[in-house]
């Protein structure tokens, strides 16, 4: 036991502290280190300990008098001088254990050592320092707990107005019900409309598409035809000049008029090349026209009724229309629908172009509002993040504290099982004691009574023999 986990003090310093800490008044002042160390004083050192179980249990001093109600004394008068030293011994059994020192006896209180009074001081003097600061601590924490709960109240009640405002928000308003759905009937009107003018234009876009493609199978054909004559006349022009000797005049005008028919032929095969090359660029060009349309399609049959996505399709109708109009340039039929048509979507675009700005200024209030609403949530759940963390802190503490509570209850409990015991034995030995008192208060009487007898009867033979004398 020489080895403690608290601090030895010297007696000086242990005095000092109990002047200034424990007693006060006229019992501090009087207090001296002869009465507790040394030649000590029991009641001086009983008062100590009942002024420390005063502070630290908050026993009053009229306690340590109280006889148990709940125990059955025969002789109560026996106890009168040995009950305020036996509870005094009680409450010390169970404060001592929490001060780390487990060999406290009855004889100390009774016949104190001064080293073990200057341990069992030192080590309760630790334990009052720890309670001291662990107290202020303790009340920082429940005050602080309660301002954090305080918090969390508000910022919940903060969340949710802020709920209710997003969900206010969000929610059309009566008053512009009715102009929105004026504007999706709008949408889909002229949705249904783009629709109709798209299907008439891929129907006469494909026509025109077949007919070039006919023209340029007759014009490959009629190529075909002219390279396989060019043959022919390549071959019988070798043959002709083998087999024909004519005069050098005639030959001469032959081959002029050959060289002018090859000339004729190449001219004309020259524009056959040249059609079919420009045909054939209008081929190429046509199916990435019909995949751009398509394209067009599926943006449009995905489109449904979203406002906010309208830019983005009207402008891409545009860059359609552009591009049919760039690829309809030579198709001078397809012009007038494109014209009426634009006409149509122009029209269609004014009457849109209020409510357009209406929509765009009541999105970026919106949006403005929905920017605003979560930084002040992302704010508020910070805050609520930090006081959770605290909060739980101090319930974690909390807990700590309630089992170091039950594990006292338990340590009290088996201490006054403990006392309950030392009880019985002391009934037991004071029942005991009473009747050997009682055997001896009888045995006395009987051999007092036998003695006076003695003494009768010989003073009556001593008076007898002086009378016969």
């Amino acid at each position: 036991m020489e080895t403690m986990t608290f601090p030895r003090y010297s007696p000086d310093d242990i005095i000092s502290y109990l002047r200034s800490h424990i007693l006060e008044g006229a019992e501090a002042r009087n207090l001296v280190k002869g009465d507790v160390f040394g030649n000590t004083k029991l009641d001086i050192l009983h008062l100590i300990y009942m002024r420390i179980l005063q502070k630290v249990y908050g026993i009053r001093p009229e306690h340590f008098f109280m006889m148990p109600v709940n125990v059955d004394i025969m002789y109560p008068q026996i106890y009168e001088g040995f009950l305020p030293v036996c509870n005094l011994y009680i409450h010390m059994e169970h404060l001592l254990p929490m001060c780390r020192i487990n060999d406290f006896q009855i004889a100390d209180i009774l016949n104190p050592k001064t080293k073990r009074t200057v341990r069992f001081l030192s080590g309760i003097l630790n334990f009052v320092n720890f309670q001291e600061f662990r107290r202020e601590v303790y009340l920082e924490l429940q005050l602080n707990y309660k301002s954090a709960m305080e918090k969390h109240q508000q910022l919940e009640a903060a969340n949710r107005e802020a709920a209710m405002k997003l969900e206010k928000m969000n929610t059309v308003p009566v008053e512009h019900q009715a102009e929105v759905k004026q504007l999706t009937e709008s949408i889909r009107e002229l949705e249904q409309l783009l629709r109709q003018d798209y299907r008439r234009k891929q129907t006469a876009l494909q026509e025109v598409i077949s007919q070039k493609k006919t023209d340029i199978a007759e014009s490959t054909r009629k190529l075909n035809e002219l390279k396989v004559t060019m043959a022919t006349l390549k071959e019988e022009q070798e043959q002709l000049k083998s087999k024909i000797v004519e005069s050098p005049e005639e030959l001469k005008n032959s081959k002029e008029l050959m060289k002018e028919t090859v000339k004729k032929l190449k001219r004309s095969k020259q524009e056959v090349i040249e059609k079919y090359e420009g045909y054939r660029d209008l081929v190429e060009v046509l199916p990435s026209c019909q995949l751009e349309v398509q394209s067009y399609q599926k943006k449009m049959e995905g489109h449904g009724a979203n406002v906010e996505r309208l830019a983005s399709i009207l402008s891409e109708v545009r860059n359609l229309e552009d591009q049919i109009e760039s690829a309809q340039v030579e198709l001078k039929k397809a012009k007038t629908d494109e014209m009426s048509l634009k006409r149509m979507v122009t029209a269609k675009h004014e009457r849109l172009s209020t409510a357009e700005i209406k929509i765009k200024k009541m999105r970026e209030d919106v949006e403005q509002h929905k920017c605003t609403v979560p930084e002040h949530f992302n704010k508020v759940q910070e805050k609520r993040g930090a006081v959770y963390d605290k909060v739980m802190a101090i319930r974690k503490e909390i807990k700590q504290m309630k089992g170091e509570i039950e594990q006292l209850k338990e340590d009290a409990e088996e201490k006054a099982m403990k006392a309950k015991e030392i009880h019985l034995i002391w009934k037991a030995i004071l029942e005991k004691c009473h009747e050997s008192l009682l055997k001896a208060v009888k045995s006395y009487a009987a051999s007092r009574a036998e003695k006076a007898d003695e003494i009768r009867r010989g003073l009556f033979s001593i008076q007898s023999s002086g009378s016969s004398s």
